[in-house]
Order: structure tokens, then sequence, then C-alpha cells
């Protein structure tokens, strides 16, 4: 029989067990959902702190309109969305809901302009051909009146604003042909402008074709300029052969306005100066090359130069330019 001596006593080195106490486990249950309520709160807080006003705006068309799509833009950058679109009570009227961002809040003013943007070729060109792609889209320009959150949309893209320092010429012609808003209008082979609108004159004799010139080239323009339709194919007969030019590929699809200046060159030409748009080119206005002051050069800005006197009329500068 074993005694108490015979049994081997606990070796010194074994270690002795430790009790922890851990957390309740359903305590960590509630941070998922915490985190989550967090994330979700930060999310419509910044949703509705970039939120602006709710718009209306009223089209004869909604083509291509799609509620949560399609987006209003100024200056090619997203600025609101279609939230709805709708006949009005009439059903003569499409009624555009839109939200605008909030950086965008001044577009909600009186004077705005808005538009539908959508695929078009005509005889200014091809535009809005992104929106194959993308879809159509509203177009804004703002206007500077007070707050307004209804507006009745334009069916055609407005006339842009003039440029600051630009020069606006009237071309005096029996007929358009291929002109629209839109065509170039070259000097020497370069784009210096384009056609800004089309209208009659006041006793409907002649059209009147509202030109832009760019800044950088309005001292090119003189009081005694000529300017000839420039679209299409110019085609001569010659003695060994059959010499055909254009102004550009541009102008062969769209139309074009060319000018030249003979020497010496005239006072620089005011705005809404009125010259006679020449149906055919005169093989001379071609050889005209003079110096022209008040041009600046390599900066490619033009000097202060103005036009003294009065403005001279469509019957007047033919028989001056006939002149020369």
């Amino acid at each position: 029989m074993r005694t108490r001596s015979d049994i081997p006593m606990a070796r010194a080195d074994v270690p002795e067990a430790k009790v922890v106490k851990h957390n309740n486990p359903i305590q960590f249950v509630w941070v998922v959902p915490i985190v989550a309520a967090l994330i979700a709160g930060y999310l419509v807080y910044s949703r509705f702190k970039n939120v602006g006003p709710t718009i209306t705006v009223t089209f004869k068309d909604g083509g291509g309109l799609q509620a949560g799509q399609t987006i209003l833009r100024y200056r090619g950058v997203k600025v609101g969305t279609v939230h709805s679109v709708k006949l009005s009570g009439d059903s003569q009227l499409v009624e555009v809901e839109a939200g605008l961002d909030r950086s965008a809040m001044r577009l909600a003013s009186e004077g705005s302009t808005f538009w539908i943007v959508r695929p078009q070729v005509n005889a200014a060109g091809l535009h809005g051909l992104e929106t194959i792609v993308s879809g159509a889209y509203i177009q804004v320009e703002p206007g500077q009146g007070k707050e307004q959150k209804k507006f009745v949309g334009s069916d055609e893209t407005p006339v842009s604003k003039p440029v600051e320092g630009s020069l606006d010429v009237i071309l005096a012609t029996a007929e358009v042909g291929t002109l629209n808003i839109g065509a170039p209008v070259y000097y020497r082979g370069l784009e210096v402008g384009e056609v800004q609108s089309l209208m009659l004159n006041e006793n409907a004799t002649n059209v009147h074709i509202h030109v832009e010139i760019q800044p950088r080239y309005t001292s090119l323009v003189r009081q005694n300029t000529e300017f000839w339709n420039a679209g299409g194919l110019n085609v001569s007969l010659k003695l060994f052969g059959i010499n055909v030019s254009a102004e550009s590929v541009r102008s062969l699809i769209v139309g074009g306005i060319a000018f030249a200046t003979p020497f010496p060159p005239g006072p620089v030409a005011d705005s809404n100066c009125v010259f006679t748009l020449h149906e055919k080119l005169e093989e001379k206005w071609l050889k005209w090359a003079p110096a022209m002051p008040g041009w600046a050069g390599s900066n490619g800005l033009p000097a202060n130069t103005s036009s003294s006197g009065s403005l001279p009329s469509v019957g007047s500068l033919s028989s001056t330019n006939g002149a020369h």
C-alpha cells in the first residue's frame, strides 16, 4: 500500500492557470450598424449639401429627354438632372422638372435660356454629335435677373453672345444660298470669324448676314474691304484644262465667306458697318495683299485703331469699292 510520502510532488516549473474575463460579445454586435448609420448619414448630408433649387422648363418637344438620365449642362459641366418629363395640363407642351446643383443656383434666374441639344445636320455643319452616345441634354445660358423657378425653353439654339472685343459687321445680299448660321469667314484662307444670324432688312429687299470677326482679326476689316461667297466649288475653264478650287473642305460642305482689302487699305470698319456680299469672286481680289496698319504681327493683337467719319451705307460702299 502506497503512503502519502510515495506520491510525487508537483513540478515547480508548471505554470499556473490564469482566468481572463472577456467582454460581453453582444456589445460588438452594435458596432456594425452604428458605423453603417454614420456612413449613410454622411452620404445623405453630402447629397443634400449639394442640392440646389428645383425648376420647371416647358418645351414644345421633349424628344430624347428621360427622367433620371438627362442632365443639364453649362460650359460643358453637369449642373443638374431631369427629375420628370410630362405633358402640360392642355397636352400642348412638355413640362420638364429638373434639379440644379447648389453650385449652379444662379442659373435659376430671370433671363436664363434653356434649350435641348440633339444631333443636328444642317448647312452650318454637324452639331451635338456627342449626344448620339450620351443622349440629348439641356444646355443652359444664365440670365442676370432675379430668382425664377419656371422657364419657357427655346426651340432653337440661341445666337451666342458676342465675344468681348469682336467686330460685328453686316453683309447685304439678294439671297443667302447655302449660307447659314455658323458658316466660317476667311481671310487669306485663315478662319477669322463666323456667321451669327440671318434676317431680312427693314423693307425686305435684301438679306442681312450678321458676321462676327474674332477680336485679334478686327483690324483686317476695312471700310473698302470686299466680301464674297466662298462656299462650294469655284470652277473655271482654262485654255489647258479646268481650274477647281474651294476655300476649305468645311466651306465646300456648309458654305463660307471670304474677304480681301485693296491698297491702300481704308479706315478700320466699325461694328454694324454694312458691306455688299458678292456672289462671285473677282480674280484681282486674290492679288490684294496690303500691309495692314494696326496689325501687331506676332502677338496677333490689333492696335487701337478706329475709323473716322460716318459709316458708309451699302450703296456708297458698292460704288466706292467699284473704284478699286
